[in-house]
């Protein structure tokens, strides 16, 4: 996979963070981005500049850390015109930045919560689809790129107390079968990857919505009877970014664990 190249949001921590030491054991090079600040809607921390440029520093001379926000449409073509620039074009993009909101009924919702979860979640999903797929169609024919957006069990299952999440998620999905179609003939696919709960700070997240005290208690809904490690649902997502992934396109991979089996 040496000379190809891979830009990867949500990249700071998590499963994000996973995708970027895999793609980038296999010889890509990676732009990882993250918004590394706290947004209103938001009840935890989110991931900080000192997790972004630890990633970076793991990998260096491959991986270019890059302080942006998925909400923000030029952000995002600043980031792909830096792997343009840097790295000479882009043949995969990754949008794996999420929040988690909720805790309560979906009409005790709030405007800041609901808005996170959609700008974030969706927007945030358009906005990288929007400034990358150019770059991934600007490659020579035959061409081999890579759109993958993180979904989630929850864009599958009704989620009690979690419906803002669920739209969301839904909402993901829908985006991605599009930009599919869209991209019918051109070599150039679009897929979802759904995980289940996998170890993450957002599980953590979800957990103290649920007023739980250990996340390990959402294992019990998934046939492995185990959470997920962000490693696990990484290996999904890099390979649906390599090249023995041509004939998956338009449709969404459960890497969570028997979830939703």
């Amino acid at each position: 996979m040496t000379g190809r190249v891979a830009l990867v949001t949500g990249a700071a921590r998590g499963i994000g963070t996973a995708v970027v030491d895999q793609l980038a054991a296999e010889g890509w090079r990676v732009v990882a981005v993250d918004v590394c600040a706290d947004i209103p809607g938001v009840s935890y921390p989110l991931a900080t500049k000192k997790e972004l440029t630890a990633v970076a520093r793991r990998w260096p001379g491959s991986v270019i850390e890059v302080v942006a926000d998925v909400r923000d449409p030029q952000a995002m073509a600043d980031a792909v015109a830096l792997a343009r620039g840097q790295f000479g074009g882009l043949d995969a993009a990754v949008a794996a930045a999420a929040v988690i909101a909720g805790g309560r009924p979906l009409w005790e919702t709030t405007d800041p919560e609901w808005e996170a979860l959609f700008d974030v979640g969706v927007r945030g999903v358009f906005n990288l689809a929007r400034t990358a797929v150019p770059e991934l169609l600007a490659r020579p024919q035959p061409r081999s790129g890579r759109f993958v957006a993180l979904a989630s069990a929850a864009a599958h299952r009704g989620l009690w107390h979690l419906a803002g999440y669920n739209s969301a998620k839904h909402a993901v999905l829908g985006l991605v079968r599009g930009l599919a179609a869209d991209l019918r003939g051109t070599g150039v696919t679009a897929t979802a990857v759904s995980p289940g709960s996998t170890r993450t700070v957002m599980l953590q997240a979800t957990a103290d919505l649920y007023g739980l005290t250990d996340p390990a208690e959402f294992a019990e809904h998934q046939l492995t009877e185990r959470l997920l490690e962000p490693e696990e649902v990484a290996a999904a997502v890099c390979w649906l970014c390599g090249p023995h992934s041509s004939a998956v396109t338009g449709t969404v991979i459960h890497a969570d664990g028997g979830f939703t089996a």
